[in-house]
């Protein structure tokens, strides 16, 4: 990443971006092409979760987008309470949509940078942190988000995150953004990857999978496990003792 943290887009800036690609978002399959992998880290976080935590009374889905991760979870466990937090609100709209119509029970959607909501501790038997991680800038950014996210999550609850992840070292850092950089061009073309890119840059503040698996440790959580990694992206989570 080029951009200093100075110089990234604000919230707003993405939020903006976010409201204009609503339906981009609104599909399991597709809602994710640009991340390689997608559906089947989806898919891997959903059992995970279900695994870890059988017993899932209510979800929180921090940046929801279009709904898919929730709406995956329910494939796989009984109708629960969610709360869908996204910057977005024509997303939120759309989550709200297509989640009440596969699941019974109570949806409560709410707009906003997660960082600034007041949330119930320990009320959240999952929660669900999807390509939105990224977005963090500092070390204490990122500290007080785990934190936050440890308080929110119920006792024998777990996380489960999917995202864009760095590498450790420079060298891999270039041989796994230019594997990245030839996904895109067989998918979209040059063009395409050039805009993910751009957009990347200009967004995106991530760090390796290592640098948050500690963190989790560091927060309170008692298990740590990595599900997935291909390239830039990987799916983990963490387990909260009873």
């Amino acid at each position: 990443m080029k951009t200093h943290f100075q110089d990234k887009s604000t919230v707003e800036d993405i939020r903006k971006r976010f409201d204009n690609d609503v339906d981009r978002f609104s599909s399991l399959d597709t809602g994710q092409v640009s991340t390689v992998d997608a559906p089947l880290a989806m898919e891997l976080i959903t059992q995970a979760a279900v695994s870890s935590t059988t017993d899932i009374k209510r979800v929180l889905d921090i940046g929801c987008g279009a709904g898919n991760n929730t709406l995956k979870l329910l494939q796989y466990a009984s109708p629960f309470d969610c709360d869908l937090v996204d910057l977005s609100q024509p997303m939120l709209d759309r989550a709200h949509t297509r989640i009440a119509a596969a699941n019974s029970g109570e949806i409560r959607t709410f707009q906003g940078d997660f960082r600034m909501l007041d949330l119930p501790d320990q009320r959240y038997d999952i929660i669900l942190a999807a390509a939105v991680l990224h977005h963090l800038r500092d070390d204490q950014d990122w500290e007080n988000v785990f934190h936050k996210i440890y308080r929110l999550t119920a006792p024998g609850g777990s996380v489960w995150i999917t995202d864009l992840v760095s590498h450790e070292t420079k060298q891999v850092q270039k041989m796994m953004w230019d594997r990245y950089g030839a996904y895109l061009c067989s998918i979209g073309g040059e063009e395409y990857k050039n805009n993910v890119f751009s957009y990347t840059d200009k967004e995106d503040s991530p760090r390796s999978v290592t640098y948050q698996l500690d963190l989790l440790r560091k927060v309170g959580f008692d298990h740590v496990e990595l599900l997935h990694k291909n390239s830039c992206f990987a799916a983990f989570g963490a387990i909260k003792r009873v």
